[in-house]
């Protein structure tokens, strides 16, 4: 495909209706176009510091607004004509649009990268101060690592979350890197010969063993006297930078749709809330040049989940942490006039307190009441559907995946990995009861027997009463979205014009049940002779 080409595909997937039409031919896209080359992507260090304050005192990126009394909805990006999130270099398809076994929803994106355990792991470089130490390694096969720990007071708190965040993560969907626990002993560290670490005083100097010593003191080890870590295998190709949750890179000519307008990190806010990853800003991902088929392009990656279920890494959760932002101005408000009487409902919940899982609890989650550490633009920016169509993957888990997962965090305690399964699945629940209900939650369409046959979710998973429906059908006009009903065609049996329609005719579908402000048109489209569901709307 020519550049030109490539580039106009990759901007159907932008909600523009270019040349006048709703659909074409190839629509629905289930990938993205092959990506343009990537020739000058430049690295552009991000100041976290900075970045809390533009996304706490500022509104960065593009939003919804308010104007004439009327509510502007932009919808979201990075999306096909039936609503789902291509795969691309941002995303890849996996639970919910295919079927996994919890084998491969544990082993996440683990693909035999395990630190050699023959031979001595090389430290290249050494964070030494600090509540947690870290190395970065080298195995005997020259693989290169992260190598992570729990805080002291805090075994297996970080890095049981970071195997259990990254599973959750890669089977959503996305890029992460493969981190594996580890359990060694003291003698499989040697230090590189050129490592050099700058000490608390500011000057850099040659890493000594009574370094790595004195760090290795506030590791927590097991009854073998073995320390537990977490090995996080760098990353493939050129690492640059974190991306932005919001705007494009310029570098970047397949970054076309802004980040705060991407479905993928629009629906993130609902991934983030279930397993409580309050620290999901852009400091915790990474860009990275990659080379496929002799092209290079740039993969986006989330990275760090050691600040989810209750951990927040160094050390335990506050009662804050998923419940309101550093700064909140309405909380600090409530506080001032109640003379600091005020106590929020989060405040007021009981916790699950345990060394290994932090601070953790399920019966008062409120989804939408969720936020991370600071405002993040596309979180703010999310609309039903965007939503609807995350709580669609986390209702995918299954019990069974879910402890599947929980397992890999290797909890010494049973009680441990118990709390986080009754975790992940309530919560998952009070998911989909919430955002199913924000729209008419009908999926799966399908032709099937002369029908036009779906699912109801809310119906599907236990959350609501079966329910009255209603259609009204329509031909569709493709290049000027003109409906002209079919007159008297009012169930889902395919009307006589649908189902002996011509090769190339478009037909629409326009369902509600009680509330008539829910709808979803199922767009259909005469190819082959076949009739095939090209594009579904939503309004709620």
């Amino acid at each position: 495909m020519k550049p030109m080409k490539k580039l106009i595909a990759l901007a159907l997937l932008v909600p523009l209706f270019l040349f006048g039409r709703k659909f074409y031919d190839d629509d629905p896209l289930q990938k993205e176009p092959p990506p343009l080359p990537v020739d000058n992507a430049v690295p552009r260090k991000m100041n976290d510091f900075f970045d809390v304050v533009m996304n706490t005192l500022g509104h960065p990126g593009e939003r919804h607004n308010q104007a004439s009394g009327e509510q502007r909805f932009i919808s979201a990006g990075a999306v096909n004509t039936l609503g789902e999130v291509p795969d691309s270099a941002w995303f890849t398809n996996r639970i919910g649009s295919r079927a996994m076994t919890g084998e491969e929803v544990a082993r996440g994106p683990r693909n035999g990268n395990a630190p050699s355990a023959e031979g001595p792991w090389v430290i290249t470089a050494a964070k030494t101060e600090g509540v947690t130490p870290g190395f970065f390694i080298k195995d005997s096969a020259g693989r290169r690592y992260l190598l992570k720990f729990d805080p002291p007071d805090h075994p297996e708190m970080a890095t049981g979350a970071e195997m259990v965040g990254t599973a959750v993560f890669h089977s959503l969907g996305y890029n992460v890197p493969e981190n594996y626990l580890v359990a060694f002993t003291r003698g499989r560290l040697v230090i590189g010969q050129d490592t050099i670490i700058t000490d608390d005083t500011g000057r850099e100097r040659p890493l000594k063993e009574s370094d790595v010593d004195r760090a290795l003191r506030r590791v927590p080890r097991d009854e073998q006297g073995r320390y537990r870590g977490l090995a996080s295998f760098f990353i493939p190709g050129k690492l640059l930078d974190e991306f932005r949750y919001h705007g494009t890179r310029a570098d970047d000519p397949n970054d076309i749709v802004r980040h705060e307008h991407r479905r993928d990190l629009r629906g993130l806010f609902v991934f983030a809330a279930w397993v409580n990853h309050n620290d999901s800003r852009a400091i915790n991902t990474k860009d990275s040049l990659v080379e496929e088929d002799g092209v290079q392009f740039i993969q986006h990656y989330l990275i760090d989940f050691g600040a989810t279920l209750g951990s927040a890494s160094v050390l335990s959760n506050s009662a804050r942490d998923g419940n309101t932002y550093f700064f909140d101005a309405k909380q600090t408000v409530a506080q001032i006039l109640s003379l600091g009487l005020y106590v929020p409902a989060w405040a007021r919940s009981t916790y699950v307190k345990h060394p290994a899982l932090g601070l953790i609890e399920y019966p008062r989650f409120e989804p939408e009441a969720w936020k991370p550490n600071y405002p993040n633009p596309a979180f703010v920016n999310r609309l039903p559907d965007d939503t609807y169509w995350a709580a669609k993957k986390v209702m995918s888990f299954t019990d069974e995946q879910i402890r599947a997962i929980v397992k890999e965090a290797q909890y010494s305690d049973p009680d441990a990995e118990k709390w986080i399964i009754t975790y992940l699945t309530h919560r998952r629940d009070i998911i989909g009861q919430t955002y199913f209900s924000k729209l008419l939650p009908l999926d799966a369409f399908q032709v099937d027997g002369g029908k036009l046959a779906f699912e109801d979710l809310q119906i599907k998973y236990g959350f609501g009463k079966e329910r009255n429906y209603q259609v009204a059908w329509s031909r569709f006009d493709n290049s000027t979205e003109a409906l002209t009903p079919l007159q008297g065609e009012s169930g889902f049996t395919l009307p006589a014009a649908v189902a002996h329609g011509e090769n190339g005719a478009y037909f629409a579908a326009l369902i509600h049940a009680e509330d008539k402000a829910k709808t979803v048109t199922v767009y259909l489209r005469k190819k082959q002779d076949k009739l095939e569901v090209v594009g579904i709307d939503r309004t709620w």
